[in-house]
C-alpha cells in the first residue's frame, strides 16, 4: 500500500487505517490496533465518514419545488448585470452598478409623479463616463397638467439619479408614448 501524508504520530497511516475498518470491526484487530489511541481516534472518525457518506449516497436527490425558478431568477439577473454604470467615487478604486439597478430606481421616482406611469428605462454609459436616460412613460387621460407633470418626472428622476445612486445625468429625454385610462372610484375602467 502507498503512503500517503496522513500519518498517525503512531506512524502508521490513515489508509492503513482505513483499509483495515472491516478487519477490525469484524475482531481482527491486531495488537497495536486494540491498544493504540491514534488509531482509535482516526478509526472512529473514518466511521462516521463512511457512515455519513452513505447516508449521502442512498439520499434522495429530489429538487426543491422552486429550483427552476430560482435557476431562472439567476440565469436573468445575471444577464440584467450585463452593462455597468461606474460610479464617482472619491476613493480609490471603482464602484459599479448595472444599468438595470439604476432604471428600476430612476422608474420608480417618475411613478411617483400622479397621473404617470414608467414604462421603459434605458441608462446608456458613454465612453466617458457620461450618463444619459431614456424614460418612456404613459400619462392618464384624466391629466390635465401634462407638461407640469412631466417637469415633476423630470425633477424626481434626476433628484433620485443624484441621491439614490450618486449619478448626475448628463441627459434625460421623456417619451410620452401611451395613455391610459384611470379607474375613479366607484367607476368602471375602460
Amino acid at each position: 500500500m502507498a503512503m500517503t501524508d496522513y500519518e498517525l504520530p503512531c506512524e502508521r497511516d490513515v489508509e492503513q487505517v482505513w483499509d483495515r475498518l472491516d478487519a477490525v470491526g469484524a475482531g481482527l484487530a491486531d495488537e497495536h490496533e486494540l491498544t493504540c489511541p491514534h488509531c482509535r481516534a482516526a478509526r472512529e472518525s473514518l466511521l462516521a465518514l463512511r457512515e455519513a457518506t452513505a447516508e449521502l449516497v442512498v439520499a434522495e436527490d429530489v429538487p426543491s419545488p422552486d429550483l427552476f425558478g430560482r435557476i431562472m431568477s439567476a440565469v436573468r439577473a445575471e444577464v440584467r448585470r450585463d452593462r455597468m454604470v461606474r460610479l464617482p467615487t472619491p476613493e480609490p478604486g471603482f464602484v459599479e452598478i448595472s444599468e438595470q439597478a439604476v432604471a428600476a430606481v430612476l422608474r420608480y421616482a417618475a411613478d411617483t409623479v400622479g397621473g404617470i406611469r414608467a414604462r421603459r428605462c434605458r441608462v446608456r454609459t458613454g465612453a466617458d463616463g457620461v450618463v444619459e436616460v431614456e424614460l418612456t412613460l404613459a400619462v392618464s387621460m384624466r391629466n390635465a397638467t401634462g407638461g407640469e407633470a412631466l417637469a415633476k418626472v423630470r425633477e424626481r428622476v434626476t433628484a433620485a439619479a443624484a441621491a439614490r445612486v450618486g449619478l448626475t445625468l448628463a441627459k434625460l429625454d421623456l417619451l410620452v408614448d401611451d395613455i391610459y385610462a384611470e379607474d375613479a372610484v366607484g367607476e368602471p375602467g375602460e
